[in-house]
């Protein structure tokens, strides 16, 4: 296969700081502010973005050690096939995040939700569309089995407000 090359379009700031204490998911990170601060270069392209109330992060896990395919997920002490998980070791480290877009202030996008480490580099912005973007009866593997209470301590990572 060819090599690919992406360059990133922003970074994204946040209070998170260690990965082992960042939330796993948006879901996760409630309330957390943050920013995606996007190149000027790119400023047009924000254009009517401030119409919606969530837009997708796509970005580099930067800080990840080498890939795995066989993984333990944070929700679970029983390994998964990487791709049955959104674990950060992956082959292409790629992560995706849906949160709130507060405001727009220039290249500057203001969020809430955020559960991504500080400084992580930005490769893409996306709109949240809810005519498009849900799936009516998910299935949804073996997290289905992970209770709500065990899935809000895991997931939370020991994040403290």
């Amino acid at each position: 296969m060819n090599e690919i090359t992406l360059n990133p379009i922003g970074v994204v700031r946040s209070p998170h700081t260690a990965a082992e204490r960042t939330p796993i998911q948006p879901h996760f990170a409630k309330g957390i502010a943050g920013t995606a601060q996007v190149d000027p270069a790119y400023e047009e392209g924000l254009a009517d973005l401030d119409g919606f109330s969530n837009i997708w992060l796509v970005y580099i896990f930067d800080r990840v050690s080498a890939p795995k395919l066989t993984v333990k997920p944070f929700l679970e002490d029983t390994p998964h096939g990487v791709f049955a998980t959104r674990a950060p070791n992956r082959p292409n480290p790629i992560g995706l995040s849906l949160v709130r877009l507060v405001r727009r202030e220039g290249c500057v996008l203001h969020l809430e939700d955020v559960d991504v480490l500080d400084g992580t580099p930005l490769l893409d912005i996306k709109p949240y569309v809810g005519r498009f973007d849900t799936a009516e009866q998910a299935r949804c593997g073996w997290l289905d089995k992970i209770d709500d209470a065990t899935a809000r301590q895991r997931g939370r990572r020991g994040y403290r407000d």
